[in-house]
């Protein structure tokens, strides 16, 4: 096997991720962007609590404690997060919402970073779908209460 070269850049395969919501953009946005409703919707990023620490929230996940950083509040739909696993590894989330016709769509990127095997990544997915799902009923359901 060669070696890479030393300027190549190397780059994770990734999977796109998306689920339609019957909603605007901005109550997407509104929503999911707030990392006090993670409970409600995100069980990979959630336990029973989240809290504030500085500009960062505390979040209990099926791997222990992590530190999850949002991007800032912004007009493009961008929903970014970085995640500090109990070991100290960070990985960065890409998470999108863009309008679909008068509704949304939510987008979120999945890397297949190079300790995941097939089924490590394909459960992941599994995990982010339902997240999405569970998100799109949230959202969909307080719109006919």
């Amino acid at each position: 096997m060669s070696q890479p070269r030393e300027d190549s850049v190397s780059v994770y395969p990734a999977l796109h991720i998306s689920q339609s919501i019957r909603k605007t953009p901005e109550e997407v946005y509104a929503f999911a962007s707030d990392p006090q409703n993670l409970p409600r919707w995100a069980a990979g990023l959630s336990g029973a609590t989240i809290v504030r620490s500085g500009d960062s929230w505390l979040c209990q996940s099926p791997m222990g404690d992590v530190k999850v950083k949002f991007a800032d509040g912004n007009s493009f739909g961008v929903m970014d997060h970085d995640v500090t696993l109990p070991s100290g590894e960070v990985n960065h989330n890409p998470f999108r919402v863009v309008a679909n016709s008068k509704g949304s769509e939510v987008v979120f990127t999945l890397f297949r970073l190079p300790r995941m095997n097939d089924d490590d990544f394909a459960h992941d997915a599994d995990l982010i779908r339902k997240d999405l799902e569970t998100l799109r009923s949230l959202l969909e359901v307080s719109s006919r209460s």
